[in-house]
């Protein structure tokens, strides 16, 4: 066998030390990006006018404290910006909620032709539909019936809206997600405001890997005898913070009832026709994560609606 010499054989092994490093480093400079998709809505200042053009050096995030990357900022009022709409009613609701049932149809009626729509009711802990997803908004209005009004009805609205996270009736990748809940909020396992309630901080988290905007509509589902004022406000904080954290918006009038939804619903209309898909790089180390996320524009609307968490995945498994 001839004879290696020593200074080769050093060389050799210095190199494959090196190659190995610089392999390493690739795989962790890999796994350390994430990407992740949000949807903003931009408003602009008056009705009917345009929203004020945004270019991706006008937009800064940052992901769980850090600067993320914008890879695109597209607006999503086209033809071909699909939308995938359920309307969650509580099913412990009053019957008062049948005043309602009308203009929740004529909302249901207005909606483009890319939105496909459904509705659920909250049922033991679960979003159960009564007709498929679906752009036949004639179909989708059959579904649409009178709460039960049972007291046992929900466990928790936060419960039901897990479920449906978990199980939305599409795989469309391409539509954003909009959920509109009816409720008074209250989580019956925590009657007083908790802001760390553990099934409230559940219901956001599979609603943000789920990528859902969640809106709500406050309604009280039992009356002054059964409430308390602690109560009352502790739904609509938690309401609050649910739609904080997915981008959305909760609409309530004090603690009663509204005497119309009509300006709630013309407000959502607004919205659905002015919102944006952001998409950003950000670090990310190993498996998905759920992380903080805030945006700042340099061109301002009257009002901008940024979701507080955001999905960060493996740019590998993108």
């Amino acid at each position: 066998m001839a004879h290696i010499p020593q200074r080769v054989r050093l060389t050799a092994c210095i190199a494959s030390i090196l190659i190995a490093f610089a392999a390493s480093a690739l795989a962790q400079a890999g796994a350390g990006q994430g990407t992740g998709v949000a949807i903003v809505t931009v408003l602009p200042k008056h009705e009917g006018e345009v929203a004020p053009s945004v270019a991706n050096q006008d937009l800064s995030v940052k992901v769980n404290g850090k600067n993320a990357k914008v890879t695109r900022w597209s607006p999503l009022n086209t033809p071909g910006s699909k939308i995938e709409l359920v309307v969650l009613i509580d099913d412990s609701a009053r019957t008062s909620l049948g005043t309602q049932l009308s203009e929740i149809a004529a909302f249901v009626k207005t909606l483009p032709p890319n939105a496909r729509a459904a509705i659920a009711y909250m049922e033991n802990g679960r979003a159960s539909f009564s007709g498929p997803l679906t752009d036949d908004h004639d179909q989708v209005l059959k579904a649409l019936h009178m709460p039960g009004g049972s007291s046992g009805a929900s466990a928790s609205p936060y419960f039901c809206l897990t479920d449906l996270a978990k199980n939305w009736p599409s795989q469309d990748a391409q539509a954003r997600r909009e959920v509109i809940m009816v409720t008074d909020g209250v989580d019956r396992y925590q009657l007083r405001y908790d802001p760390d309630d553990p099934y409230v901080h559940a219901a956001i988290m599979d609603a943000v890997r789920a990528r859902l905007v969640v809106y709500s509509i406050y309604w009280v589902g039992r009356g002054r005898i059964e409430g308390s004022e602690y109560e009352n406000n502790a739904g609509q904080n938690l309401l609050q913070e649910v739609s904080q954290a997915t981008g959305g918006k909760a609409f309530w009038q004090g603690y009663g009832n509204p005497v119309s939804f009509q300006p709630y619903f013309e407000e959502l209309t607004r919205r659905f026709r002015n919102q944006y898909e952001l998409d950003v790089v950000a670090p990310l180390n190993g498996k998905p994560e759920v992380e903080n996320f805030k945006l700042k524009l340099s061109a301002l609307g009257e009002e901008i609606d940024a979701p507080q968490q955001v999905f960060i995945t493996p740019a590998s498994q993108n």
